[in-house]
């Protein structure tokens, strides 16, 4: 079944399934594709009947992407066009926190998931990845990048590492407590806008790239993909590990397309969704569901949706 959300005047960016409430989602939308106007923060509630909102905040510049807390039901971190950060609580309506350090667009931000550690990166259009604590104090920047950064993501297996993928082509893997770069890959020859962690191996990265490809990485040996997943026929805006399988993922992208790849098998392409008609930006799994996916995308220039659908077994 296909659920639909529309939010006028709103072009969607990142889309997070609570990992505290099953049925519970934020998306990071803004005005005019983000290229001007103001931003909104939405969480949204999947019922029987359809996708209802349960809060939105409006913010001054667009909102680029959002992560959940993973020790609080309630709260958000958000990623804007000003180069804040905003802490938001789904019980108020102001920010708890507003930090402003980096000096361009905000384009990413994760919530760290090991167990003792509370952490927050963010990644932005300054070239700079930037680690705070749940306050968002900041406690340190990480600089060798030589483009924009795209994507910032946690290890889910290794306290205080992050990787990075940015528009000079590399994926980084950054160490926190050293606060160096521990590994680049020169993953593709174009901009890379988004990469991901496997959930059942602390080796394997993913990489979406400009060239329309998906490329898997065994960080013990960077020298080729363990695998390279071809069908786009644009740009690859974001990718997902699956949760619940080891060599599944999902990637959309600017061809209007979700894909659902195995790279483990002989034609790794599962399935292909073609029920939009503009830019898939978004995506992600819900960790309480087997096999369900949510995504956001951009439908006209003033019709965000976000759509509900199960992805294959």
């Amino acid at each position: 079944m296909v659920k639909v959300y529309r939010s006028p005047a709103r072009h969607g960016y990142s889309v997070k399934v609570s990992p505290f409430i099953p049925n519970r989602l934020a998306c990071a939308a803004s005005q005019y594709y983000g290229i001007a106007g103001c931003g909104t923060l939405l969480v949204l509630e999947d019922n029987p009947t359809g996708v209802s909102l349960v809060q939105s905040w409006e913010w001054s510049d667009g909102l680029f992407d959002v992560s959940w807390s993973e020790s609080n039901e309630h709260v958000l971190v958000a990623g804007g066009g000003d180069g804040s950060l905003q802490l938001w609580d789904s019980t108020n309506h102001s920010p708890l926190r507003v930090a402003k350090e980096h000096t361009q667009e905000v384009y990413a931000v994760d919530w760290s998931q090991t167990r003792g550690e509370n952490l927050i990166v963010s990644a932005s259009w300054d070239q700079t990845a930037k680690v705070w604590d749940p306050g968002l104090q900041c406690l340190s920047t990480f600089r060798g990048h030589e483009g924009v950064i795209y994507s910032s993501i946690w290890s889910p297996h290794i306290p205080g590492c992050f990787a990075t993928a940015s528009g000079d082509g590399t994926l980084r893997v950054w160490d926190v407590k050293s606060g160096l770069c521990r590994l680049a890959v020169p993953a593709h020859k174009t901009e890379i806008l988004s990469c991901d962690w496997c959930k059942y191996d602390q080796n394997l990265l993913a990489t979406g790239s400009v060239d329309c490809s998906v490329r898997v990485w065994d960080l013990r040996n960077v020298r080729e993909p363990v695998s390279q997943l071809q069908g786009h026929s644009y740009a690859i805006r974001r990718l997902k590990f699956s949760p619940f399988h080891k060599t599944v993922l999902a990637s959309c992208s600017y061809d209007f397309t979700v894909r659902f790849w195995d790279f483990s098998l002989p034609q790794p392409l599962l399935e292909t969704v073609e029920h939009h008609s503009e830019f898939v930006c978004g995506l992600d799994f819900n960790l309480h569901i087997l096999n369900q996916v949510q995504r956001v995308f951009i439908k006209a220039l003033s019709d965000e949706q976000i759509i509900k659908m199960p992805n294959p077994a």
